[in-house]
């Protein structure tokens, strides 16, 4: 299923994916650094949540309490909550 999130305090305004299970694919991000979203992208590809969450959650992006990481973190665990 096609999850979207909206983001705060970063640049990108939201984020897409697709959660199957616990297992997250084509993940899509608004705007951001498009260079660097869409080679996480790919690596992310197919991680679970668990996953995502282990090594992504708690990421700061500068002086800002959260990063894309972060929130993709974020987004993945509360889709799956909802999905249960």
């Amino acid at each position: 299923m096609e999850y979207t999130y909206k983001t705060q305090f970063v640049c990108t305004p939201d984020i897409k994916f697709d959660l199957d299970g616990n297992v997250v694919t084509n993940i899509r991000f608004s705007g951001g650094c498009p260079g660097n979203l869409k080679a996480l992208s790919k690596i992310l590809n197919g991680w679970t949540v668990e996953q995502i969450e282990e090594k992504l959650l708690g990421n700061t992006c500068g002086r800002r309490p959260t990063s894309c990481m972060d929130q993709l973190a974020k987004a993945v665990r509360k889709a799956y909550d909802e999905a249960q």
